[in-house]
């Protein structure tokens, strides 16, 4: 029996996380990782959290114990709501759907959205994560460049008038304006304004993913996607970056006819999401712990990113064709190699040479593009950081003789 024609079409065509896998390979202790998207642990606000569990456990427990509502608890999302308007973005609690972690809403928009077949417009490149959910759902994602400030409108509009005439109208557009995974870039307000423009125009979802939004150490805010174009707008937010990833909690805000649909999937997926994290959320948001630990986060990733930055003048600037982004927050840069070079077939002897990254081609729809890498800057402690990018210059210049 072919065991293969046991499962659906869709789960035929899954495929394993690159990065999942990649981290196996670094999970010995003497090598430096760049390659996951994994916050600092001194970052967890481990006794607020402890506290805030013994207050719900004593006082609460009939309720966070038991089964809650698939919208969420209703005290944290108006504290989400709160959090949004003092971010710019007006929000009504009852437009908030509490998810796992904003996996799951990436997962819930290609199961509302997506038919077999069915295309979606992303960045060359994007999130890994959002091309394992739209593929899921055998949706297409058709690729738009990025540069410098993000995807680029003319490239975009070109791209939708040809899916148009070929019959194959895009769904969604799905960006990452504030510091992008893994490009590190982020969309200014004049093409944030050319991008809906053209979404408006077509008729198109915007899809925002903006888990690393809080996260900003250098530059001014941008206004969100939500902010201005809340009729065609759908956001996914997150605390894995800024609270806890153990906690799998995130948050999906938009039109109520979008928000709807998602609460049905959800009940299919999973009932609710777990009340206990939820109420212990709401206590530490309601303490001040977050935005306080906020502070402390965005100061030492601050830090690091200019020691990785200084780093790679350090071991990398000598070398022609060479090239990486200055993020002004979030957790990674992206770093490309002069032509010729290959980051797929350099990853093992980077292993050998105990330091790892990600190599860029896990996050392109199509045509590959194997000169690029991601690098975290995150999850590094200090000395790691300078001991790994001089093991990175140290590959790259050895790279550059033999080819």
């Amino acid at each position: 029996m072919d065991r293969d024609m046991l499962f659906a079409a869709r789960a035929r065509g899954m495929k394993r996380s690159v990065i999942r896998e990649l981290l196996k390979l670094t999970s010995n202790p003497e090598i430096i990782s760049f390659a996951g998207g994994l916050p600092a642990p001194e970052t967890f606000p481990v006794s607020e959290v402890a506290i805030a569990s013994n207050r719900v456990l004593w006082e609460e427990a009939a309720q966070a114990l038991q089964y809650g509502s698939t919208e969420g608890d209703v005290r944290l999302r108006r504290d989400l709501a709160a959090m949004m308007k003092a971010d710019g973005t007006p929000a009504d609690p009852s437009n908030i759907l509490v998810t796992v972690a904003s996996q799951q809403g990436l997962d819930m928009v290609g199961k509302i959205f997506l038919d077999p077949g069915d295309t979606c417009i992303v960045g060359r490149p994007t999130y890994l994560g959002a091309l394992q959910a739209f593929r899921s759902y055998q949706g297409v994602s058709i690729g738009v460049e990025l540069d410098d400030n993000g995807m680029r409108p003319d490239l975009l509009a070109d791209t939708v008038r040809r899916l148009e005439a070929e019959g194959r109208r895009p769904k969604f557009i799905y960006v990452i304006p504030d510091f992008h995974n893994p490009a590190g870039v982020t969309i200014p307000e004049s093409r944030r304004r050319e991008i809906i423009r053209i979404a408006r125009e077509g008729g198109y979802l915007i899809v925002e993913d903006t888990p690393y939004r809080q996260l900003r150490y250098t530059g001014k805010d941008e206004p969100t996607f939500q902010s201005m174009a809340p009729d065609c707008v759908l956001s996914l937010y997150t605390f894995s970056k800024i609270l806890l990833p153990g906690f799998r909690l995130g948050w999906a805000y938009g039109p109520d006819w979008i928000i709807d649909r998602m609460v049905m999937a959800k009940q299919g997926m999973d009932l609710c999401t777990p009340p206990f994290n939820q109420a212990i959320t709401h206590h530490v948001i309601a303490s001040g712990a977050l935005e306080k630990g906020l502070k402390k986060t965005v100061a030492l990733y601050s830090r690091r990113r200019e020691l990785m930055l200084s780093c790679l003048d350090n071991h990398l600037l000598d070398i022609p064709g060479i090239k990486w982004t200055k993020p002004e927050g979030g957790l990674f840069l992206w770093l490309t190699l002069p032509e010729g070079m290959n980051t797929d077939d350099m990853f093992h002897a980077a292993i050998e040479e105990k330091v790892a990254y990600v190599p860029g081609s896990a996050f392109y729809a199509d045509e590959d593009d194997h000169r690029s890498m991601r690098l975290n800057f995150s999850y590094a402690s200090e000395a790691q950081i300078c001991e790994g990018v001089k093991r990175i210059g140290i590959l790259v210049h050895k790279k550059l003789v033999t080819s």
